[in-house]
């Protein structure tokens, strides 16, 4: 072999983002798209939440029990922050299983390493949906004269 030939390839160039024999995108063409969806989602729902909580009212200085509780009472804001709550986590989870795959050497670390991602994520978002539609801002006994939207008995 002469010096200005190049080599042939040890094996054909396979795309990184394959299609199955379904037609249907990879898993991981699924979650590329998902990341720049959700980041779009995300951006608009954080920065509401931003403009709602400081620049409304009187800003921080507002935020306290009773404002949460008046925001929670809304179906509106139960379903924003539960979608802020979702996306925020998947979307986080999708990028640390990517850093994952990228750095993990081992498969026995990287299943470790997935899966200790995926009960943690898993346990947020189970507990943090449970306290968004369980909370209760006026439970049995409490001091019903401060917050209005406690009923008076």
């Amino acid at each position: 072999m002469s010096n200005d030939t190049i080599a042939a390839p040890r094996s054909a160039h396979t795309p990184q983002y394959k299609r199955h024999k379904t037609g249907r995108a990879s898993f991981e063409m699924m979650a590329w798209l998902f990341m720049r969806l959700s980041g779009v989602v995300l951006v608009v729902l954080i920065f509401g939440h931003l403009f709602v909580n400081l620049m409304l009212g009187q800003g921080i200085h507002a935020i306290d029990f009773g404002f949460v509780a008046g925001k929670w009472s809304s179906p509106f804001w139960q379903v924003w922050d539960l979608l802020m709550l979702w996306l925020a986590m998947l979307h986080g989870t999708n990028g640390v299983r990517t850093i994952i795959n990228d750095y993990a050497e081992r498969n026995g670390t990287r299943m470790t390493l997935k899966t200790v991602l995926y009960i943690a994520a898993a346990v947020i978002i189970v507990l943090g949906t449970l306290v968004i539609f369980t909370f209760d801002p006026c439970p049995a006994g409490a001091v019903t004269d401060l917050p209005s939207f406690c009923p008076v008995p």
